[in-house]
């Protein structure tokens, strides 16, 4: 694990000082870099988390302090027990507090491979980073947060899983990311459960087909099945769609909705004739 320098500009004002802050796992680049872009317009102080690509996580921690908010970035492996830990930590450190978690990180497989040849390899090195690490990472936070309320460091903490359309479609060629986000799903459940009696809201963000790195692969197919109608609104998603549905919740237009699931797919859930 590794944290970056969290420089901020001179120009850094008072009301940034007492922001919320948000953790954004992956959040350098696709719907994570979005997503915390969104967040910075919306007033909020960022941790910006990446796995890898620290020059592009710095350029997202620009634009957020070109915005008047302050922003650090930190390498973390979200499926690794010690970097979450530090995670948490540096949050801590960093900001004092931690009023929204935004659980975005995760990985496609490496290979699309028939399930009945699925490697047991493949199946854990997604669910280590797709379920498990957002499980315990939201397990380490929730109790921060219940700590801060008590504390009256903050009032009204939210966490967002972002998940996906595979939650609950059949894959067969990718039945580990899918079995990941199902998973997923029902850790958004049981947290929303868990934390209502302390007033920590959880929520499940599901992304349809969205225009990103991680569908770059296929994305001659999905735009022809967009064009022949998988979706009635005939678009690709853009990461930016996925980011105001989170700018959203984070400034509490849902805060009698925990456990809700919003769908950002153009309409691929509706059953049609």
């Amino acid at each position: 694990m590794r944290f970056g320098d969290g420089s901020m500009r001179n120009t850094m004002t008072e009301k940034s000082a007492a922001s919320p802050v948000a953790l954004v796992t992956g959040a350098s680049r696709g719907i994570g870099r979005a997503i915390a872009i969104e967040l910075g317009r919306a007033g909020y102080d960022l941790l910006i988390n990446y796995a890898s690509n620290e020059q592009a996580a710095r350029e997202v921690q620009n634009q957020i302090e070109n915005l008047g908010q302050r922003a650090h970035i930190v390498r973390a492996d979200v499926a690794v027990a010690e970097d979450r830990a530090d995670l948490v930590k540096f949050a801590v450190e960093s900001f004092g507090r931690l009023d929204l978690l935004v659980n975005n990180a995760g990985i496609a497989p490496r290979q699309r491979v028939d399930m009945l040849q699925l490697s047991e390899d493949s199946y854990d090195e997604l669910m280590d980073t797709n379920l498990k690490g957002p499980f315990f990472l939201t397990q380490a936070i929730s109790r921060l947060m219940i700590e801060s309320i008590q504390s009256g460091a903050i009032t009204h903490p939210r966490i967002v899983f972002i998940t996906s359309i595979s939650a609950y479609t059949s894959s067969p060629f990718r039945a580990e990311y899918c079995l990941s986000k199902a998973g997923l799903s029902m850790a958004v459940a049981l947290y929303a459960d868990r934390l209502s009696e302390f007033g920590i809201n959880v929520y499940e963000i599901r992304p349809g087909i969205i225009e990103t790195d991680m569908t770059g692969p296929v994305h001659d197919k999905y735009s022809r099945m967009i064009a022949e109608g998988l979706t009635p609104q005939r678009r690709w998603g853009k990461p930016d769609d996925v980011a105001k549905a989170v700018r959203a919740i984070a400034e509490g237009y849902f805060d009698f909705s925990t456990g809700a699931i919003i769908e950002v797919s153009g309409g691929f859930s509706i059953r049609r004739l």
